[in-house]
Formats: structure tokens, C-alpha cells, sequence
């Protein structure tokens, strides 16, 4: 951390528990590299007390907080004013302390990840096929309007709660429509982007159970899972000459815009930045 002065710019990161965060870390590598005079702090907060500790942003001096788990739901209630998308996905994972401590939530979780997925695999274009997603949770509502939003002409959401998949597709539009878990194989016909949103397949949970043969061999295979960063899904993909995007990256890139209204500079997101990350707990 840098030396700070009384006039320090500070922000932070609210979870509950909040130890397995890497976005101190994250903000920490651009503070330092931009020479800022401030800091980004972990904040343990517990669900109950979000409603306080959110209040408590502009009276200690703090421009603003990233959310994480459980938060980014209850969240939308709790601010003054939220971004339209955010207000479609139904969740905040940014918040901006205004002039006057007006509390502007956000949401730049579908940002990173189309971001990510565009710096990765810039050949890919949203109208070459069919998206198939596979989750009906938070991140997979965000991922579905930035797919949508970026001109996706027909997205499949599988999941193996039905009744989670038909909710999340109604509350779009008709471009999205709900696919049964038994006939997630054949969603894979024809699709030029297939993306995993649940965490099947990080350390300590079951890999994605999904027979990849009836996906084209140009589709892309995207996994938000990060831990590890070569899911069995993407070691599969990579198998058959798939083009693949692993999940760091959208870790990386949701953070710019929060950043850059905190503290004045449009960050980067550089090979020496995901080293860092990466190398972190």
C-alpha cells in the first residue's frame, strides 16, 4: 500500500466473508502502478448490517464499494438511483458515492465479461450463431443481458432447475428461451458460443457435466470459473480445437469502471495485472 495523506481517496470491497476476495489485490496493482494517493479495503459485513454500513459510506469519507456475495441482490434496494442494467439484472455490484452522499448503484459484472470475451477471442461476433449459457443465477442474468445487449440474435439458457431457466428467459426477451437439462446436448447444435456460468468445475465442486461432440469446432468456449483457471470444461474444449476464454478476465475487467470513478484513472488490464491476481490467495 502507499504512504497515504489526509486527503486520500478510499474505497473497498463489502462480503460476507470477505477473506477469499481478490479485489484489494486487483485494485491494489493499479494504485500502485498509477502512483494514487489512496487505498481499497476489505470490508466484512454481514448481511443485517449492509442497510447500515452502506449509509456509513459518504460519512467516512469513502467514494464508493464493490459488492460481492450476498450482497449484490439486497443492494438494489438499499441506493439512491441504479443504472438501467443494472436495474435489468437485478443486482448491484458497484456503488458510487455522489457530491451530495447519494449512493448510484451499478452493475459491471456483464461488462467484464463481454470485455473479456472480446479481448480474448476478438473473431468471435454475437451474431455468427446461438449463445448457449448454462445457469440461471446472478451471473448468469448478467451475462445474459450483455449477451443480448450486444446483439446475441438467440441465446439458450440451460439449467438444471427448469423452472429458474423459464424465469430467467421471460424476464428478457424473446431472443432467450429456456432449454431442459436432458436436452442440454443438443442445445449445443449449431451455437457459436457456449459459456458456463455456475460453478461446476471449480476446486472442490463436480466438473460440468456436458458431451461437447454435437458443438462446432469454431464455437467458443467460455468458463467464468477462475479456480482452477483450465476447468474441465475448457481441457475439453481445447481438446477438440475449440477457441476458449478462461474466467480471470472478467474478474479483471468488471473492475475498471468502478475504478475509474473512484480514483480519477481508466485502468488496464495487462498480462502483468492477471500475473498478480492470479499469483494472489
Amino acid at each position: 500500500m502507499n504512504a497515504l495523506s489526509g486527503q486520500a481517496r478510499l474505497a473497498g470491497v463489502f462480503g460476507w466473508p470477505i477473506g477469499h476476495s481478490r479485489s484489494p489485490r486487483l485494485h491494489g496493482f493499479w494504485l500502485a502502478e498509477h502512483g494514487i494517493d489512496g487505498a481499497y479495503l476489505p470490508f466484512a459485513v454481514k448481511p443485517e448490517n449492509l442497510a447500515g454500513a452502506l449509509r456509513a459510506l459518504p460519512l467516512l469519507g469513502l467514494r464508493g464499494v464493490n459488492l460481492t456475495l450476498p450482497h449484490k441482490e439486497a443492494a438494489l434496494a438499499l441506493v439512491d438511483r441504479v443504472t438501467p442494467e443494472a436495474r435489468r439484472i437485478g443486482a448491484v455490484n458497484t456503488i458510487l458515492v455522489g457530491e451530495g452522499g447519494e449512493l448510484e448503484g451499478s452493475n459491471t459484472d456483464g461488462y467484464g465479461f463481454i470485455e473479456h470475451l472480446r479481448a480474448s477471442q476478438p473473431r468471435w461476433r454475437p451474431a455468427a450463431g446461438p449463445a448457449v449459457l448454462v445457469g440461471a443465477g446472478g451471473a448468469a442474468r448478467a451475462i445474459a443481458v450483455a449477451l443480448l445487449d450486444a446483439g446475441v440474435t438467440e441465446l439458450r439458457i440451460v439449467n438444471r432447475s427448469r423452472p429458474r431457466a423459464l424465469a430467467l428467459a421471460a424476464a428478457l426477451d424473446a431472443r432467450a428461451q429456456a432449454v431442459n437439462w436432458s436436452d442440454r446436448v443438443g442445445a449445443l447444435a449449431g451455437a457459436m458460443l457456449l459459456v458456463n456460468s455456475t460453478s461446476l468445475g471449480m476446486t472442490g465442486q463436480p466438473a460440468l457435466d456436458l458431451d461437447l461432440t454435437r458443438l462446432p469446432a469454431a464455437a467458443v468456449v467460455d468458463d467464468i470459473v477462475y479456480v482452477p483457471l483450465e476447468t474441465p470444461l475448457l481441457a475439453a474444449a481445447r481438446a477438440r480445437g475449440n477457441p476458449v476464454v478462461d474466467g480471470i478476465g472478467m474478474l479483471l475487467h468488471q473492475a475498471r469502471p468502478g475504478f475509474t470513478a473512484w480514483f480519477g484513472i481508466a485502468p488496464a488490464v495487462t498480462p502483468a495485472l492477471r500475473d498478480w491476481v492470479l499469483a494472489g490467495p
